[in-house]
């Protein structure tokens, strides 16, 4: 029913193949990367479906807006091509099931999608977040997560009747259409996976770095941190890399220096809990000690993170190299006090 709008005559011209060539984890010269991507559009095997580390960074890096990295994952599952393994695979789409036992926290301010995510309910406190609403759990979880899983079609089956719910129960009737987005992933499924899949989104998804940098233009008596911070770019984030700048605007009004490094920005790392998902261990653990050192090496006092996954992944190491691990979100509650 929802197929991926893309055109293949636009890989086709292509002659730079920025998708692979700027990949940090694929290694090709250009006439074998033109190659590949050839056999990718005809749907044939290719190295690339193999390779693949699924960090959603080739959507930022085409410069045409084709969805190279949702053909990727449509060619993989088509050809059943398994950048997880399967029993893990399996294990993970029974989890994320929904369970159609939770409901919304009541409130007249803002509506807040945490996602899988219900321990960051405290996060939602505070003069930013004051009387918020918010919903988490299973039942609101976007799904996108599967693509690192080579399963779109979960994603299919799964997405509409949560679009549906959401507007139904938690938007209609709220006075607003709109819906603060906590977490890359679900701002990245309605504004850039659905829109691509000819999937309608009846309601009007707002990235929590626009809702902070707005609600902290709009408060009085910000207290200036005045800390170093690196930030951890999540991969979501590639699919709405629009917003990375959003991140300059409130370290700006809370007093935050966001610290110049090698791993950043449209080089930003992952932090390599999907790789051990993949078992790829060892590059795991290379691009974490890669990322962290970075973070120490650009002097940083803290990492600030806003993917929740991220943060459980990367948050001991950061420790241990004497940074405060912190949410964004954290940040913005302390300086508006």
């Amino acid at each position: 029913m929802y197929e991926l709008k893309y055109d293949p005559d636009i890989c086709r011209r292509c002659q730079t193949i920025d998708c692979i060539m700027n990949c940090q984890y694929i290694e090709m010269d250009l006439e074998t990367a033109k190659r590949e991507k050839n056999k990718l559009l005809e749907a044939v095997d290719s190295a690339l479906l193999h390779d693949c580390v699924t960090c959603y960074a080739c959507e930022e890096y085409c410069p045409n807006g084709n969805h190279p990295f949702y053909q990727i994952v449509e060619r993989q599952e088509q050809l059943g091509i398994d950048p997880v393994p399967r029993p893990i695979t399996k294990s993970q789409v029974q989890a994320m099931a929904p369970s159609g036992k939770i409901k919304v926290r009541e409130g007249k301010g803002p509506l807040v999608n945490l996602c899988y995510f219900p321990m960051l309910r405290g996060l939602i406190k505070g003069r930013l977040f004051q009387e918020a609403a918010y919903f988490a759990g299973s039942d609101f979880m976007c799904q996108i997560m599967f693509l690192h899983f080579a399963r779109d079609s979960v994603i299919k089956q799964r997405l509409p009747s949560l679009i549906e719910k959401i507007r139904r129960e938690y938007v209609a009737g709220r006075g607003s259409d709109e819906m603060v987005c906590y977490h890359d992933e679900c701002f990245g499924t309605y504004t850039s996976w659905a829109p691509a899949f000819g999937m309608e989104v009846p309601f009007k998804p707002v990235h929590l770095f626009d809702f902070l940098a707005r609600r902290l233009g709009e408060l009085d008596g910000l207290h200036k941190l005045n800390i170093k911070a690196a930030y951890q770019r999540p991969c979501s984030n590639r699919l709405a890399p629009q917003t990375d700048a959003l991140v300059d605007r409130i370290f700006e009004l809370i007093g935050v220096e966001r610290t110049a490094r090698e791993y950043d920005r449209k080089n930003a790392l992952c932090c390599g809990g999907v790789f051990e998902a993949q078992q790829r261990f060892d590059l795991a653990e290379q691009v974490r000690e890669r990322n962290v050192e970075d973070m120490k090496k650009s002097g940083a006092t803290h990492v600030v993170f806003n993917c929740p996954f991220c943060y459980f992944t990367l948050s001991q190491k950061v420790s241990e190299a004497g940074m405060a691990p912190t949410f964004i979100s954290e940040l913005c509650r302390l300086a508006a006090g």
